[in-house]
């Protein structure tokens, strides 16, 4: 089973591999795709004003602005993409804590849908970078580029193998799923959750890097920490399973 994975705002400062070259991403085939992305990105920074790089990060101190300002995506030490991302889903995810077997599953099951490198799967190279979600390069969309440079690619690296969709609804504008596969919706005292939906899409990822899912069936019968399934609903290609959240 594979997954599909949002990624956070927040990042580590994490740096210990090689800067980025044609192999450090998923996909090499499309480097050149992914190089055209980010040298829109770096040419945004050196040529913005101060509101347009403000708006872009989501920033309001402007030495923090103009320090980021001054970043070089293209020279910067990386590491893992999974180490990179430090929000609450990453948090309950708590990789470095699991065992080698578990890292390792996530590092070629996992797809990370970042808003400036697109298409990441766990174990690819990044560096530290800042881009809120949904904000654009001028006139450059970085979710429209990938969805028309990637799918195809990302389609034949799915293959038949079952699809697990944990990415928030912003990501999906990256790729779009035209084939079955599951998702999850979580509930709390009856209600959709959505902010800590983060944290329980973490804690499921987690159980999947330890549990090894090969299939459906398999997955249906893990039996998740403080989750009980009510209710699974099909509609087109989407599987769904409604999920309490019991303490």
């Amino acid at each position: 089973m594979n997954v599909l994975f949002s990624p956070s705002e927040t990042k580590t400062s994490l740096a210990y591999a090689s800067a980025l070259d044609t192999q450090s991403f998923i996909f090499p085939s499309l480097f050149e795709k992914r190089h055209e992305a980010l040298t829109h990105y770096q040419d945004f920074l050196h040529h913005a004003s101060l509101e347009e790089l403000q708006k872009l990060f989501g920033l309001k101190d402007k030495q923090k602005v103009t320090d980021l300002r001054c970043t070089n995506i293209f020279t910067s030490l990386t590491c893992k993409a999974i180490e990179r991302y430090d929000g609450i889903a990453y948090d309950y995810l708590s990789y470095a804590t699991l065992d080698a077997s578990s890292q390792a599953w996530i590092d070629t099951h996992v797809i990370i849908f970042s808003n400036l490198f697109g298409p990441l799967l766990a174990k690819d190279a990044l560096p530290e970078y800042k881009l809120q979600q949904g904000q654009s390069l001028g006139a450059f969309k970085p979710e429209m580029f990938y969805k028309e440079h990637f799918s195809e690619a990302i389609n034949e690296w799915i293959g038949d193998a079952p699809i697990l969709d944990l990415r928030a609804g912003f990501y999906e504008k990256f790729y779009t799923l035209k084939r079955p596969y599951l998702t999850m919706k979580f509930l709390k005292g009856g209600k959709v959750i959505s902010h800590f939906a983060k944290a329980y899409r973490g804690k499921v990822l987690r159980t999947l890097a330890c549990e090894k899912p090969k299939n459906e069936d398999d997955f249906l019968h893990i039996a998740f920490e403080n989750l009980r399934i009510l209710e699974i609903s099909q509609k087109s290609f989407k599987k769904e399973l409604l999920c309490e959240i019991v303490d």
